[in-house]
């Protein structure tokens, strides 16, 4: 994308439209498009199109309402930018004269200033009609709670008496948590060097190494962050780490390990550990070994499918297993609004698939007397209870173990935290070892 002066909202429209209509990543875009932007324009960005991906199923439908007939897939930027005026009027603090001028504005920035005209007047008629308009959006589940149809279904399925408290977690905005690294300092210290920096915060229970930010920040901002003090991480995700039980002198593979998260809390409860960490992805490799590097922890990194155990592994077991599965995302939506566009009814099946795939194939690596964790950042239960229940049936020798200090809502097989459980992530957490 070329740069232009104050180009947020083309920008904005041309990234939604690359998401809903070729099904591109939203985090892969914007560190693209953003270095093109002049910086008092990439908040704005970002701002849109988080919001619009969040609340696309609404909105959409409020489009239709507006157009005289659906715009040509060609014009898919133009479609996207009327979103963004929508968002704006509806949701953004920004007056709603300049909302409307700048967006009409925008269509000369992507070059199409045919639909001036057009973006002006359905903008025009959302201010004059939007009481009948938002009416609308109650006629169905879908548009009234922002998510597909489908997905939708699966919840009610699933969580029958929950549903719609994830819907509305899921369409929240996420808060920000930090891990601290403890090999550099305390939580206790780092929470003086945050209020020194003017920045409030506070402990995450049950996440020994958790911070909880009262307002999102930039990561420049924080204190010893270059020098490895502190990683975001969301509190779900930390309790993974203590899950492992780790102790010194331990063999541990890490087996779908970017962008390194887990990999670095892991090591830094000791950093003598022997760690493999592996992604199918060489690319990916590269930010877990920027994360190593900035927090000064070292791990074996190797790009593999995890699952062909001849391409990767030295022969030689493993103490800890940590399988943190590909799955559909759809515990961290409020992350990653994008998931919503991206994901189809029939990726769940594929994704199971993998998902047993590699706990068969990893399986057999275990020392008789070790930990294997599996966990996804999903709230279907076809990736997670259904998925342990079925490893459980296929492999007598194996058992689920029951834990102490419980992560989340103990279910048939494993532990399961449904997206807004104490503020936190969906996250489905399972330990498994031999009989």
């Amino acid at each position: 994308m070329a740069k232009q002066k104050h180009s947020a909202r083309a920008t904005a429209a041309r990234i939604i439209a690359e998401v809903t209509q070729k099904k591109h990543s939203l985090n892969g875009l914007l560190s693209e498009a953003l270095p093109l932007l002049a910086e008092n324009e990439r908040s704005l960005c970002q701002q849109l199109c988080y919001g619009v991906l969040r609340w696309y199923p609404q909105l959409d439908v409020i489009s239709q309402q507006l157009l005289a007939k659906p715009l040509k897939k060609k014009d898919a930027d133009i479609a996207a930018l009327l979103l963004c005026g929508l968002y704006q009027l509806r949701d953004l603090r920004i007056p709603s004269h300049a909302a409307l001028s700048e967006t009409v504005n925008a269509t000369k920035t992507l070059g199409k200033q045919w639909a001036k005209g057009l973006i002006n007047a359905n903008l025009r008629n959302y201010q004059r009609q939007s009481a009948d308009i938002e009416q609308i959006i109650q006629k169905s589940d879908s548009a009234q709670y922002a998510h597909p149809e489908w997905l939708l279904n699966r919840f009610k399925v699933d969580w029958p008496e929950q549903w719609q408290d994830i819907l509305t977690a899921n369409n929240k905005q996420p808060p920000m948590m930090l891990r601290v690294n403890k090999q550099q300092t305390t939580r206790s210290d780092y929470l003086i060097q945050l209020g020194d920096s003017d920045i409030r915060a506070s402990e995450i229970e049950g996440c020994s190494e958790g911070l909880l930010l009262e307002k999102p920040c930039d990561v420049y901002q924080l204190p010893g962050f270059i020098e490895g003090y502190v990683s975001v991480q969301d509190g779900a995700a930390q309790h993974v780490a203590k899950l492992l039980n780790i102790r010194s002198d331990l063999r541990i593979l890490d087996a779908c390990a970017a962008p390194g998260g887990k990999t670095c809390h892991i090591l830094e409860q000791d950093p003598k550990n022997e760690i493999i960490a592996l992604d199918i992805a060489p690319n990916r490799l590269l930010q877990i070994e920027q994360n190593t590097d900035r927090l000064k922890l070292n791990a074996t990194l190797i790009a593999s499918d995890a699952a062909d155990v001849e391409q990767w592994w030295d022969g030689q077991l493993f103490d800890r297993i940590l399988i943190d599965a590909p799955c559909s995302g759809t515990g961290v939506i409020r992350r990653h609004p994008d998931i919503k566009q991206l994901r189809r009814p029939e990726d769940i099946a594929s994704l199971a698939e993998q998902q047993n795939r590699l706990l068969n194939r990893l399986w057999p690596l275990l020392k008789p007397d070790g930990l294997l964790i599996y966990t996804t950042c999903s709230a279907l239960k076809q990736e997670n209870e259904q998925q342990i229940e079925a490893f459980l049936l296929q492999h007598p020798e194996a058992q689920e173990n029951k834990l102490d200090a419980e992560p989340a809502q103990r279910r048939p097989f494993g532990y399961q935290r449904l997206p807004g459980d104490d503020d936190l992530d969906g996250f489905y957490y399972a330990s498994l070892s031999h009989r």
